[in-house]
């Protein structure tokens, strides 16, 4: 009697411990809140900062209101960005059941270069400069998503479906349009290329607020997609076998996926130029913050770690060092450093 009582308590005990949620336990949920809010009031105090810091106009004046209404159309750029980078990242590697390679692997950011490049190399540095208008953000958008389709359905959708070959062969094309901007960029004169130089880096100049009509109904679009699909991307983090026997559509949710952030890529390259770290260092800090396999909690800590760091940096090297054209390269050498720690810990990719 007294074996079966301690068993039926050691088996109470044990299931107090088994229960499946989100978060492994208690202090683990708190601490993602406790996290999540401290980013809030980070973003509200960046975002503030970027906006009232250092305005010559008297606060509550019309001055005052105007210069900050020109400098809010950055900070939606870089909500815009962060968004884009965190959702389609994070998304990305659950497909891919990959934490280190992010979407940028697959040419968004060699086709950007090769279009701006391209359009210098043939109608000069006054045709990129009139470029610059909402029809070539929507040529830029359509054609990276439509060649991200062609990709996706050739590769993903035939009998012999196969995902390591199509991120293989989306490194190739990479390369390729790589080497062909390389090319028409030795055919350019001093001044063109100087002139294409400040487009091949990503930055929050190069948005428009004419642009927002159409990148922010996407953006809204991608990320509804991918939020209200967190469930089955949960089940699609387990892998193919796992999922196909969990009875979860495989290749219709990695291609629904794979769409998305398509889209997501497509607007904020278009928008802004290439971050190719950005997304990583985003993801990666997200998964150490959140804690949690679930993409539900996963999604928001990674848009608002991606917004703090984009609107902090911003403010530090505008306000303090007065540095605001090297935001992008040391954000991007932050993240080529966490991508190098995180392969050499793992050993591999």
């Amino acid at each position: 009697m007294a074996n079966t009582e301690t068993s039926m308590a050691t088996s109470a005990d044990t299931g107090k411990h088994r229960e499946v949620g989100a978060f492994q336990s208690a202090k683990s949920a708190r601490k993602y809140w406790f996290i999540l809010i401290g980013l809030i009031i980070a973003a509200a105090l960046f975002s503030f900062g970027l906006l009232a810091w250092d305005n010559p106009m008297e606060f509550g004046t019309r001055g005052f209101w105007l210069i900050a209404e020109r400098r809010l159309d950055s900070v939606i750029a870089m909500a815009v960005v962060a968004i884009c980078q965190a959702f389609a990242t994070v998304a990305f590697q659950t497909v891919t059941n990959n934490r280190i390679i992010t979407p940028s692997i697959m040419g968004f950011e060699s086709l950007y270069l090769v279009i701006h490049t391209a359009t210098v190399f043939f109608f000069g540095a006054s045709g990129l400069l009139n470029a610059r208008n909402l029809e070539m953000f929507i040529f830029q958008v359509v054609l990276m998503i439509g060649f991200s389709l062609i990709l996706y359905t050739w590769l993903l959708t035939g009998k012999n479906s196969n995902l390591h070959a199509m991120l293989l062969i989306g490194i190739v094309i990479g390369s390729g349009l790589g080497s062909v901007s390389t090319f028409m960029q030795r055919m350019l004169t001093p001044s063109e290329f100087d002139v294409l130089s400040a487009r091949m880096f990503g930055s929050v100049n190069n948005a428009d607020s004419a642009y927002y009509p159409v990148a922010i109904p996407l953006v809204i679009l991608g990320v509804l997609g991918l939020y209200l699909n967190s469930r089955k991307l949960n089940v699609l983090s387990l892998g193919q076998e796992a999922a196909i026997n969990l009875g979860v559509n495989y290749r219709f949710n990695t291609v629904y996926t794979l769409i998305l952030v398509s889209v997501l890529m497509a607007v904020s390259t278009a928008l802004v130029g290439p971050m190719t770290f950005l997304g990583f260092l985003v993801a990666t800090l997200a998964y150490q913050f959140a804690d949690t396999y679930d993409h539900r909690f996963i999604f928001p800590m990674s848009a608002l770690i991606g917004f703090v760091v984009l609107t902090g940096a911003y403010f530090i090297m505008n306000h303090i060092f007065y540095a605001q054209g090297v935001v992008t390269i040391i954000i991007e050498l932050v993240g080529g450093i966490v991508f190098l720690y995180v392969v050499l810990r793992k050993g591999r990719l």
